[in-house]
């Protein structure tokens, strides 16, 4: 008796470290987006949708004004911070973990060839340090991400960054759902 007693509270404190050990932590996904007007926040919540994933907004403190999107205007805010690759607008919200991810889509609007300077703001406000960064933008007109993706891992240097995808606006669930799967 004493015997069979010893064998269950074995098998019950094993199962029981099994489920406590971290290294048997699930993998968790972020899909964070910068979006000005709306695009790429359909697309990364479709994304997030289809991939499982935690969906946080990066808000500038400062809102951007229709004025202060206008790539015409040289004066305007958008290509003031975008003349100077330093510029980083203060986000208004923080992600209170990020070490609990280890995947993190990273999309935005794709401004004068690249990523806006908030997603810079991001990446320099975390410790990627062994994670992936995916990034994802919508844009009529650049076709690829490279930039962006070379501009985030001078940022992160300790992460795993793709170089990611450009979507129209169109772009279906099914689509991101498999170009997550490729990606990864």
């Amino acid at each position: 008796m004493k015997k069979l007693i010893l064998i269950i509270a074995i098998v019950v404190l094993g199962a029981l470290g099994f489920y406590l050990i971290p290294s048997h932590k699930e993998n968790k996904t972020l899909v964070a987006y910068f979006s000005a007007t709306g695009t790429t926040e359909r697309v990364a919540k479709d994304l997030a949708g289809a991939v499982g994933a935690d969906l946080f907004e990066i808000q500038p403190v400062n809102k951007y004004t229709a004025e202060d999107l206008n790539w015409k205007n040289d004066k305007s805010r958008s290509s003031v911070e975008m003349a100077d690759k330093s510029t980083r607008p203060e986000i208004a919200t923080k992600i209170k973990n990020i070490a609990q991810y280890d995947t993190v889509y990273v999309g935005f609007p794709i401004w004068w060839g690249r990523e806006p300077s908030i997603i810079d703001s991001f990446i320099a406000s975390y410790d990627f340090s062994g994670k992936t960064i995916v990034p994802f933008a919508t844009s009529g007109s650049t076709p690829t991400t490279d930039e962006a993706a070379a501009d985030i891992r001078l940022l992160a240097p300790n992460a795993n960054v793709l170089n990611g995808k450009r979507f129209p606006t169109d772009v279906s669930v099914e689509e991101l759902k498999n170009w997550a799967n490729e990606a990864k």
